[in-house]
């Protein structure tokens, strides 16, 4: 009977661990785009993307151009005062809208990824920090975690972003660096429970550093869990991105956003209102389809932990 080599059995269970990770990923993947829902969400969403990229480049018509003489022109689907130009009309100023709403769908769809992306960063760092070390490090960290929680995200906004200038990367800081504890807890979480499995003391006996544990066997089952809670935040992240513009602390005019240009719609509401909706319309179909999306991972992710897939 052949001897059983000790170091074999120590490098197999780690990168066992690590294609089970993978695989689990890939299938909630697979079972997310089997479902209706998801392909219509993605269709949505592409379309969307895709004209935000490229229609204002494409028309070669300036968001922040003024034409008086065509101010106030009424989408194409209502009265006979339109431009073939301007098909979803033109605001108070004569600048087109569908442009502009594309234009701020564009610069939301950055904030919100940036945003979203800088979230993913700081609290999955310190959560598998605080779960793989615990101790001293997690009580310390897990405290940090609870002093953000107890500042409310859009009052910590409106004060740094009113003493200071909101340009977009200051909004993108300030968004992100309020809204990180979720993932913070939801990586410690995971970290902790799969920090005394075998696969991770086989690494460590084998001579794995703990950076190469963390990152190659730790993170990819972080994954599963908070990829649907990324997506259902870059909507939220939009909104409140929305928000911000609406009272003057988002992206500042000339530059179009969804938020100014509702708020510069509401004056208009009476005789002009396509200036307010239009920008709301595309919001509402972005929100929809990344819900869309992210609620059918959620609910691809339940199925596969839960043995149904």
């Amino acid at each position: 009977m052949a001897a059983i080599d000790v170091n074999e059995i120590n490098v197999a269970q780690p990168l066992a661990a690590e294609r089970k990770a993978v695989s689990i990923t890939r299938r909630i993947w697979r079972a997310a785009f089997a479902s209706y829902e998801f392909r219509v969400g993605l269709g949505i969403f592409v379309i969307l993307v895709a004209a935000a990229l490229f229609y204002p480049w494409l028309s070669g018509i300036n968001p922040t151009k003024l034409n008086v003489s065509a101010k106030l022109n009424a989408p194409w689907f209502i009265g006979d005062k339109w431009m073939w130009s301007a098909p979803l009309g033109t605001d108070q100023l004569g600048r087109d809208m569908l442009v502009r709403s594309l234009v701020g769908l564009r610069y939301s769809l950055l904030i919100g990824f940036s945003t979203v992306a800088l979230m993913l960063i700081v609290g999955c760092t310190i959560g598998m920090l605080s779960g793989y070390y615990g101790g001293k490090v997690d009580l310390i960290l897990m405290r940090l975690t609870d002093a953000q929680l107890s500042i409310p995200m859009i009052i910590l906004a409106i004060t740094v972003l009113g003493v200071s200038r909101p340009t977009i990367p200051a909004i993108i800081l300030v968004l992100g660096l309020s809204s990180w504890p979720v993932y913070a807890r939801v990586t410690r979480s995971v970290v902790m429970t799969e920090r005394k499995q075998e696969y991770v003391r086989a690494a460590q006996v084998s001579g794995a550093s703990d950076l190469r544990i963390m990152l190659f066997l730790l993170a990819p089952l972080i994954m599963p869990p908070v990829i649907f809670i990324s997506v259902l935040d870059v909507a939220r992240m939009m909104i409140f991105e929305s928000i911000l513009g609406f009272i003057g602390l988002g992206v500042q005019p000339p530059t179009p956003t969804f938020g100014n240009i509702i708020a510069d719609g509401r004056k208009y509401l009476l005789n002009a209102w396509w200036i307010a909706t239009m920008p709301g319309i595309f919001l509402c179909f972005t929100l929809t389809s990344v819900n869309l999306m992210g609620a059918t991972l959620e609910r691809a992710r339940n199925r596969i932990y839960g043995g149904v897939l």
